[in-house]
């Protein structure tokens, strides 16, 4: 009777169970379906996605996600969890792992609400770079990335002797110059941080001859991308009054002009379903800019022109696309979301 009744009672909390992981399943998948849809705004961005295109939260569960980075070699996605000082990896079962700690503040410099990594980029010799916001600098972890750990060296951490407020988003362009903005959110009290050097948030390039600055006057310099010819960079700005897209000549390493408006978006800040603002972006082979903006991703042509949306109903920092541009991954609030897109 004993042996009976034990078998009667796993099978009751098996099925409890059952009931409870479909149940959280089931919530799972309704908060994708009412949460996530792709708008088409104009019919040339039917070639790069589907308005059907399958869109899956893919990990969960962390405090504010951002950075994202294919690793080709392997196969895999890193990606950083700001406020908890880490950088976390993706494989291709979705399994997630804690791939390095300390990634953004090493040592006893004041904490704050966002002291860890935050864009993640490689450089010509496949070393991972960090913008770390406790450190305040640019760094390369030197050990290899199938060996992780917190050693870095640094590649910038001031301009003309005053420290970075705290370096936010990267790009290496094909000689190696690294372009970065510098806004101040990873400062412990912002803008009024005692420890803030710099009274402007700078855009940077860094040469092999040392530190330049691109451009001192936007009030919240965010994401940061190249044009394929590497020709145009592009800016993003994060700022409630003015929420906009750059675009600039690149006429030298380290040099620019011809700023331009690249797409504009204040007016939708506020607005219900509207959440967030231009953040981090990346640029497909063809020209098409991907930048998290209000209400999730936007697309854009190489001409400004909007072409598509993907609503992911949460604030949306960034996004990364795979080897071959057929997945388009996004960091957004506490997930890490992915689209299909096409060949």
């Amino acid at each position: 009777m004993k042996k009976h009744l034990c078998t009667i009672l796993l099978g009751t909390l098996f099925l409890l169970g059952c009931k409870q992981s479909n149940k959280k399943e089931s919530q799972i998948m309704e908060r994708q379906s009412s949460d996530f849809s792709v708008e088409i705004l104009d019919r040339e961005a039917l070639n790069l996605i589907d308005p059907k295109a399958g869109i899956q939260i893919v990990a969960s569960g962390f405090e504010w996600t951002e950075g994202p980075l294919w690793i080709k070699e392997g196969g895999y996605l890193l990606f950083s969890d700001i406020p908890n000082n880490r950088v976390l990896k993706l494989d291709s079962n979705n399994k997630v792992s804690v791939y390095l700690e300390q990634s953004g503040l090493t040592g006893n410099n004041p904490k704050g609400k966002e002291p860890g990594s935050n864009g993640l980029l490689l450089d010509s010799n496949d070393h991972l770079v960090l913008a770390q916001h406790g450190d305040r600098r640019i760094a390369r972890m030197e050990a290899p990335l199938d060996h992780p750990a917190p050693n870095f060296s640094t590649i910038v951490d001031n301009y003309e002797g005053k420290k970075l407020n705290s370096p936010n988003d990267a790009v290496y362009d094909k000689a190696g110059n690294l372009y970065f903005t510098d806004p101040m959110y990873g400062l412990p009290k912002g803008m009024d941080d005692p420890t803030k050097e710099l009274n402007f948030q700078g855009v940077y390039c860094h040469l092999k001859t040392g530190v330049t600055i691109l451009l001192d006057t936007l009030t919240r310099p965010n994401g940061i991308a190249l044009s394929p010819d590497e020709q145009k960079l592009y800016v993003a700005v994060s700022d409630e009054k003015h929420a906009v897209w750059y675009q600039y000549n690149l006429v030298a390493p380290g040099e620019v002009n011809g700023k331009q408006l690249f797409y504009d978006v204040t007016n939708l800040i506020g607005i219900e379903g509207q959440q967030g603002l231009p953040d981090g972006m990346k640029i497909n082979n063809n020209g098409y800019v991907f930048a998290s903006g209000p209400g999730g991703l936007w697309i854009f042509n190489p001409e400004a022109k909007a072409i598509a949306r993907i609503h992911t109903g949460r604030l949306t920092s960034n996004c990364a696309f795979s080897g071959d541009e057929k997945k388009l991954f996004l960091t957004a609030d506490q997930d890490v979301l992915r689209v299909d897109l096409k060949e």
